[in-house]
């Protein structure tokens, strides 16, 4: 039977139409009518834990659950009554027994959905009581539980079930006794990614941040909109800041928040926010003629490069590229010209300019393919956007990866090891399993399966799936594009997007790698004397804390825009100030007068043609391009081999960067730069837990305490780089698989 995709019904008396799959209370809030809920969250499926939803249908026995109930055609429904008015207040009256009276000092108040519901039914008193048992409080590292606070609306087990993918924790059933408890009784600490969305979901102070604990009243802080700025997908946050002290009135950013009912951050994002740069000592904000002001002008006047990388703005970006026009030099990013060839390539084989895949596209399919990424730090709000997908659509996911991550073990149906180096090879084998026989030469899948370790048994299940999918997406990832046959592998995704309904999404791991790649004219190698901007040179502009010659704003301190994976403008403002100055006051001493502009957004209008200010909801979306003809890939010759012990140069769940590394205190910290690798790693390199062990890459030597992982498997260790400041940038951008020479060092 054919379902009706519209359905009239009334709320209150006024007659309203429902979409297919809509619940009574997504209607009700889309048209405005009020409906209290206490557990109910958007992003996962309805908990109906709370009951405070019920309403009233004309006819019916009894109240319904307006969360979960779909309505059908002609019903009367009404949300408020006395009725509905006592049971709602008898419900917070059991939400209050014995909850501690404790508001003066939990981190919630202010922002408490209890508090609220408290004082909207009217709870002037309680008319009954229960003995309280003692309730141990539980410290999971970043994350403090507090059980007697806790009213069990099973927010927080959900949303890292269903929105993260996590599934860390879980409710343990006892009546009085029940409580939230880690999902792995053999540990002490949340086995998962850190990202504290459980924190942002909890309705009282149960879940809270240990950086937050005691620091401030939730009222006493300023929310600051922004974007994240640790990866490319451009999450939305709120940086809420206030005076530093009684004594220091200058801002300070306490915490990110994000809009929880319908999104997600990571870790990195949420928690990684105390990177604002201080001026050198040398710089004098109230005088732009010092000598040290001069000292980088003349830098980037008689520099031959300037190398930097894409944890920029467009506007920032825009000002390079004007220098290079001016003083004629070069302008080298090795991760966004890497992009711009990966996507000139694609154009010219799909005959698009972009990719056509988005995260919602990944949310709404039901066969995803993952290759060439280390998806859950590479870029996490695609993660989550994965997970939704398993969750609501039973989605079939293959992840295709070197590296195991057992953490997707809760979503992924296809774990698939390709050999470090064979991405060539194994997105040919894709093209042939998902689109067909569509290449002008005929593949030897024998000689290339036996090459990746893709086996066409595993590649015939992804043909099978995608015989019975509707919607389907490739994710690219960043080992795709720093790898050497990179416009190649475009060439296969680009023929695949051309013949077929597959989505192409790719993922560049930094901020704004498609800013940068849209706005300069990028040089592949760099020459003569360096000016680093953000990145090491022979004379080094940085914005990160108490590195390089001379100190410019973080982004945390500018306004500017970037360009996120959706190819969407995203804004960022000022969340603490800078007292120094910025790239713009270095360029306008070297710009022509027609070129200078007072303040670095007044370049918004050059680059999108509108103001900073009046900008909202820009899309770069691909254009067709004529070609005379389908740009087809090559054929495969031989594949590479890595013999031998291999790090991945990796992020840690929350160390996405060296701006993401500093603590609540500003410092920075390097406790999570171990060497993690599997016991058979440690038997190819001879060495053992907890050893002191030294390597080279790329001319960068590292000393690292190697860790087992009995989760991982092979011969492959994750190497975190952000420990190296601004030369990280410079180590993400190569190949991320190294073979190195693992020396023990001698105690």
């Amino acid at each position: 039977m054919k379902l009706k995709k519209e359905i009239k019904f009334f709320i209150n008396d006024r007659e309203v139409i429902a979409k297919s799959g809509e619940t009574i209370l997504n209607v009700a809030r889309r048209e405005g009518f009020y409906i209290p809920t206490m557990c109910y969250l958007e992003k996962v499926n309805p908990i109906a834990s709370c009951r405070l939803c019920l309403v009233d249908v004309e006819g019916s026995k009894g109240s319904i659950l307006s969360c979960q109930t779909k309505p059908t055609e002609g019903i009367k429904v009404r949300t408020d009554s006395e009725y509905l008015y006592k049971h709602r207040q008898n419900i917070m009256k059991l939400y209050d027994v014995n909850h501690p009276l404790e508001c003066g000092v939990c981190d919630k108040s202010g922002a408490c959905e209890l508090q609220n519901k408290t004082l909207e039914f009217g709870i002037n008193c309680q008319d009954f009581s229960i003995r309280e048992p003692h309730r141990q409080i539980e410290n999971w590292g970043k994350i403090q539980y507090d059980p007697s606070l806790c009213i069990l609306c099973e927010r927080c087990v959900s949303t890292c079930n269903q929105a993260i993918g996590d599934d860390a924790i879980e409710l343990k059933f006892g009546g009085y006794g029940s409580a939230i408890v880690l999902k792995d009784k053999t540990s002490q600490t949340l086995e998962c990614s850190t990202c504290g969305e459980c924190i942002a979901v909890c309705p009282v102070g149960a879940l809270i941040s240990t950086d937050f604990k005691y620091s401030s009243n939730a009222w006493e802080l300023n929310k600051v909109p922004s974007v994240c700025t640790h990866c490319s997908a451009g999450c939305e946050i709120d940086y809420e800041i206030k005076h530093s002290s009684t004594l220091n009135h200058d801002a300070k950013i306490y915490r990110v928040t994000n809009n929880f009912e319908n999104s997600s951050i990571c870790g990195a994002g949420r928690f990684g926010f105390n990177f604002a740069n201080v001026p050198n000592d040398e710089q004098n904000a109230k005088n732009l003629k010092n000598k040290k002001f001069d000292e980088v002008v003349n830098a980037v006047k008689k520099a031959n490069t300037i190398i930097f990388n894409s944890h920029i703005t467009n506007e920032e970006a825009f000002i390079l590229q004007k220098l290079k026009e001016k003083l004629k030099l070069k302008l080298v990013n090795h991760e966004a010209y890497n992009l711009q060839k990966f996507l000139g390539a694609f154009s010219r084989s799909s005959g698009e300019t972009l990719p056509n895949g988005k995260i919602e596209d990944v949310e709404n399919a039901d066969q995803i393919v993952v290759v060439g990424s280390r998806i859950i730090v590479e870029n996490p709000q695609v993660r989550y956007a994965m997970t939704r997908a398993y969750k609501k659509n039973r989605a079939f996911i293959s992840y295709m990866h070197p590296v195991y991550e057992p953490l997707l073990n809760n979503i992924v149906k296809q774990h698939i090891r390709y050999e470090v180096g064979t991405e060539e090879g194994v997105v040919a084998l894709l093209s042939e399993a998902l689109i067909g026989q569509v290449l002008k030469f005929d593949l030897d899948v024998g000689y290339v399966s036996g090459e990746t370790n893709v086996g066409e048994e595993e590649l015939a299940r992804i043909y099978q799936i995608g015989k019975k999918s509707k919607k389907r997406i490739l994710i690219v990832g960043s080992d795709i594009i720093a790898h050497e046959k990179r416009e190649n592998i475009a060439r296969f995704l680009g023929v695949m997007q051309k013949f077929s309904n597959i989505k192409i999404l790719v993922v560049p791991e930094e901020l704004n790698s498609f800013g940068v790649a849209k706005i300069c004219q990028l040089d592949e190698k760099a020459t003569g004397k360096t000016v680093g901007y953000n990145i090491t040179g022979d004379y080094i502009i940085s914005a990160l804390k108490d590195i390089g010659h001379f100190s410019v704003p973080a982004l945390n301190q500018q306004e500017g825009t970037i360009i996120d994976i959706n190819h969407k403008v995203k804004k960022l403002n000022v969340a603490v100030s800078f007292n120094g100055q910025s790239l713009n006051d270095i360029a306008n001493e070297i710009f022509d007068p027609i070129d200078c502009r007072e303040y670095t957004i007044d370049r918004t209008r050059d680059i999108f043609n509108v103001d900073f200010d009046s900008l909202e909801n820009i899309q770069i979306d691909s254009q067709e391009i004529e070609i005379d003809c389908t740009e087809m890939p090559n054929e495969i010759s031989k594949l590479p081999t890595f013999d031998g012990t291999l790090v991945y140069n990796s992020r840690t769940y929350l160390e996405f960067n060296p701006f993401s590394a500093f603590d609540k205190n500003g410092k920075f910290n390097y406790e999570n730069n171990l060497l993690i690798g599997s016991e058979q790693f440690a038997t190819a390199g001879k060495i053992a837990d907890g050893d002191e062990v030294e390597f080279e890459i790329l001319g960068e030597k590292f000393k690292r305490k190697f860790k087992i992982d009995k989760d991982m498997r092979g011969v492959i260790a994750l190497n975190p780089i952000f420990d190296k400041n601004l030369k990280a940038y410079q180590l993400s951008s190569s190949y991320k698989f190294q073979k190195v020479k693992i020396v023990k060092v001698a105690k």
